[in-house]
């Protein structure tokens, strides 16, 4: 997995609830209920990584995956290897 498409996405994550949540404490209103700026930015964070960080969501997840098929191949040669080790033991008895 790329940490570099991990990192980017992240941050892009990120600046997509901090720049609204920055922009509606600008007005008097949510001054005083910074929890509704708070619910608003993250509503228009989640449109907005929707809408236009597909592309680094499509890297990260292709990332996670590959890396869990390659631990699921380790895996079964592991096991592929025990049976072997297995029945050359019961082979020689």
């Amino acid at each position: 997995m790329n940490i570099r498409s991990v990192v980017v996405y992240s941050v892009l994550r990120l600046l997509a609830f901090l720049v609204p949540f920055g922009v509606l404490m600008i007005f008097p209103v949510f001054q005083q209920l910074w929890w509704l700026a708070a619910l608003f930015a993250a509503l228009i964070g989640l449109s907005l990584s929707i809408l236009l960080l597909r592309r680094p969501l499509n890297e990260v997840s292709t990332g996670l995956y590959e890396r869990n098929q390659g631990k699921r191949a380790r895996r079964a040669s592991g096991r592929q290897l025990d049976a072997e080790a297995e029945d050359a033991a019961t082979r020689e008895d």
